[in-house]
């Protein structure tokens, strides 16, 4: 039977993929294991280690150890490398490559509404692993202008430099209109203060061109996000999607194959 597991902190016990995944595998008749592993920043390496240790087949990599477990893999695809993030850990023999599938779970994601980038403005939120995928996907489908923004003005201008965009000062945001035809939360998990200050930000934000607010986050703190999209009459995707389609391109890299989105899609409903 393969192993496959996710490396992250203690939030780690409430991660989605084990389930999601648990669905997939058990739909599609494959015999294999995905499991969740609680591990400590000091411990990271020896954690990574154990997948060739223990004959994994591949792993995630969750909030808050994408940037740091970089250095304990042997090679990153050129999206990872270009990232500067990594979700997806593949084995090959004794080698570990590292993949980024959020920022191509986001693309699948905006496709299967039918929403076009290309031409289009757009602000995203945070400065971590996952709004680097944002900003890079963004890019790459050719949005006109991107910008970066966050609570830590100079990761935002770190962020933002990496990828040869602009940065917006946070308090600044809630002052004037913004121009973005698309929003993207990209936070990392939020502390309550945080989220009660992000409420009030995104409450006073005044976005006439917003086409469409996404939050990459799930769960009760996204919910500031929704609240916001239906007061301003703005359409709104949550974290979900994005969620189910970078969990189908990682098993397909872990596994070559391609299966329906509706099998993740429905593991996430159930």
């Amino acid at each position: 039977m393969k192993v496959y597991g996710i490396f992250g902190d203690e939030s780690v016990s409430n991660a989605k993929s084990p389930a999601m995944f648990a669905h997939v595998l058990g739909r599609l008749g494959i015999n294999a294991a995905y499991v969740p592993f609680r591990v400590t920043r000091k411990n990271l390496g020896h954690a990574i280690e154990s997948v060739r240790v223990l004959d994994m087949a591949g792993a995630n990599v969750a909030f808050p150890y994408k940037e740091d477990v970089i250095p304990f893999l042997d090679i990153l695809s050129e999206g990872a490398n270009i990232i500067g993030s990594v979700n997806t850990i593949i084995r090959n023999g004794d080698q570990l490559k590292g993949y980024n599938t959020h920022s191509i779970g986001i693309m699948d994601a905006l496709n299967s509404v039918g929403y076009t980038v290309k031409g289009k403005s757009a602000l995203v939120f945070g400065a971590g692993g996952l709004a680097k995928a944002a900003v890079f996907i963004l890019n790459w489908l050719g949005a006109g202008d991107v910008s970066v923004t966050g609570k830590n003005e100079a990761a935002a201008e770190k962020t933002a430099g990496r990828f040869d965009v602009s940065a917006a000062a946070l308090g600044d945001i809630a002052k004037g209109p913004v121009s973005a035809h698309i929003m993207v939360n990209a936070s990392q998990r939020p502390i309550p203060d945080e989220s009660g200050e992000m409420s009030d930000i995104l409450d006073k934000l005044d976005a006439p061109r917003c086409e469409l607010a996404l939050d990459l986050n799930h769960g009760p703190a996204g919910e500031a996000w929704r609240n916001m999209a239906q007061k301003k009459g703005i359409r709104f995707m949550d974290g979900l999607s994005p969620l189910a389609f970078q969990a189908r391109r990682t098993f397909a890299l872990w596994t070559g194959i391609q299966a329906p989105p509706e099998n993740f899609l429905e593991a996430l409903s159930l």
